[in-house]
């Protein structure tokens, strides 16, 4: 019996004596399936080939982002926060081996796992039973949980307060359960906003942008960016970090009021000259 696990996504599914005949995550528009076709290893393989690492940096003080070298799956970051006598990891990747989790414990450890959506679910399960943790996943993303466990808390509303200055709030857009990381003592009290990609720091990062499929470049409605931009815009944050280490590095909750407005002009076509 092995946990296999999806090369193109980096999803891990549950025991099985063969691998999965595709991966529900891949096969949905929000996604992709590898041209040469669907493949699948195990984070024992991993681990074994000894290809790959974790690099732990540090971004600013008690903030620090997790990725693997060389990339795999899709390749997120995961970052970790150093709060006051409580430790989140807000998303997840899929590689995790005894020296990233002795690092972590140096470093105090994980009191909670939270998630943005399911294309970061990854091998939240083999950290959350490294850790013992819960891993907080919003119910309207349920369907999408392809490894089920009892460290998974549904939860539910609009937002919730993890620990006293961090608090998951629900956007929807890319996805229904679509939530962001408050973090409101991070950027030396002046806020930071860890999105995922519910909001996607763009090139130019004085800007961000929303979308509902990435890879396969299809838009979200007017009326949902609006709704989004609108659940974020009474928090205090000056700075976004979304999941491939793009920054913006300051008035990023009005960076993302100018994206929206701009974006919403786009898709009415009100952007663009005839």
């Amino acid at each position: 019996m092995n946990k296999f696990v999806c090369t193109t996504c980096g999803t891990q599914y549950p025991d099985s004596a063969r691998p999965p005949s595709s991966c529900m995550i891949c096969e949905e528009e929000r996604q992709y399936v590898n041209p040469n076709g669907q493949a699948w290893t195990t984070l024992e393989k991993l681990i074994e080939s000894q290809k790959y690492k974790n690099k732990i940096l540090l971004e600013e003080e008690n903030l620090y982002s997790i990725t693997t070298s060389p990339s795999f799956g899709i390749g997120q970051t995961a970052y970790f926060i150093k709060g006051n006598d409580f430790n989140v990891l807000w998303d997840c990747i899929t590689y995790l081996d005894e020296k990233t989790i002795e690092e972590i414990h140096q470093m105090g450890g994980i009191n909670a796992i939270a998630l943005s959506h399911p294309h970061y679910y990854s091998a939240q399960i083999e950290w959350a039973k490294a850790f013992d943790v819960p891993i907080y996943i919003h119910e309207d993303d349920k369907e999408w949980i392809v490894n089920p466990s009892d460290h998974i808390i549904l939860w539910s509303g609009e937002k919730l307060v993890l620990h006293e200055g961090m608090t998951i709030h629900r956007l929807g857009g890319h996805f229904k359960g679509g939530a962001v990381l408050h973090w409101e003592d991070g950027n030396e009290g002046n806020g930071v906003l860890l999105t995922g990609d519910i909001i996607q720091v763009v090139a130019d990062r004085k800007w961000v942008s929303f979308m509902y499929s990435y890879p396969n470049l299809i838009p979200l409605p007017a009326k949902t960016v609006r709704e989004m931009a609108e659940r974020v815009k009474p928090l205090s944050f000056n700075r976004i970090y979304n999941a491939f280490h793009k920054i913006v590095k300051e008035d990023a909750n009005q960076s993302v009021q100018l994206s929206a407005n701009r974006y919403i002009r786009a898709v009415q076509g009100e952007l663009f000259q005839t």
